[in-house]
């Protein structure tokens, strides 16, 4: 095992990022951080083993589909594993990539129950900057969250109105979900919780639904494809 120390503006999600590792695996490395959403400059972070992930350093005339291509791995897991890469078209020699080879028994609903979690995170984040109350999540919405995402991937298709559930008024009707006001926000594409948060916030209409005063409860629903894509559901009700 490795150490890592925590430098300004880090986070728990941010470092696991790095090394290619779920951070379900790094907080459990860590049992000294009795709060995973308040780390300090300075503190030092157990970084666990991860037999799956070895590193590539870029040569001339590398690009991150070449790489993917000469590892025999999904370029869009390339890039999910690479958040320090902003901008795939452009890599330099001497770059270190991370190399992530599927596990033989991966843990896919922790997988996704992290990148869930650093989601609300960052809402809430985002929230009490804007001096507005943080959210609780409840579970039942995430799950609702969770079964929109799969249904963009089961039905090919992406929109608000769901050719199964209707509307997401109608979709939390159907659950039996109780509110006095509803929104949904969705997202494909991005490869983590930081690039989708920044493509809603850099919205307008999906800003004003993460910053509402008015709702109190948030579920965030994420699902991926066979090619590696990620589809983004977050519901907001008050209750």
């Amino acid at each position: 095992m490795t150490t890592y120390i925590v430098m300004r503006g880090d986070t728990m999600w941010q470092i696991a990022t790095k090394y290619g590792i779920e951070l379900n695996d790094l907080l459990l490395a860590n049992p000294q951080i009795s709060n995973p959403a308040l780390i300090y400059p300075g503190q030092i972070i157990n970084i666990p083993q991860n037999n799956n992930t070895l590193t590539y350093t870029v040569m001339h005339g590398d690009t991150m589909w070449g790489i993917a291509q000469k590892h025999g791995i999904n370029l869009n897991n390339l890039l999910a594993k690479n958040p320090q890469v902003t901008n795939p078209a452009f890599i330099t020699p001497g770059q270190i990539i991370n190399i992530s080879y599927p596990s033989e028994t991966p843990n896919i609903q922790n997988d996704i129950s992290s990148l869930e979690m650093e989601v609300i995170r960052l809402v809430n984040s985002e929230r009490e900057k804007a001096g507005r109350i943080p959210l609780v999540e409840n579970s039942k919405l995430s799950e609702i969250a969770r079964t929109k995402s799969q249904d963009f991937i089961n039905n090919n298709y992406f929109s608000h109105n769901s050719p199964i559930y209707g509307s997401p008024f109608n979709m939390l009707d159907s659950y039996g979900i109780k509110y006095t006001a509803a929104a949904e926000n969705i997202a494909t594409g991005q490869r983590n919780p930081a690039e989708v948060m920044k493509f809603w916030m850099a919205s307008s209409g999906h800003r004003a639904n993460i910053l509402n005063s008015t709702i109190n409860q948030i579920g965030v629903g994420v699902a991926r494809d066979n090619e590696g894509t990620l589809y983004w559901t977050q519901m907001f009700i008050r209750s």
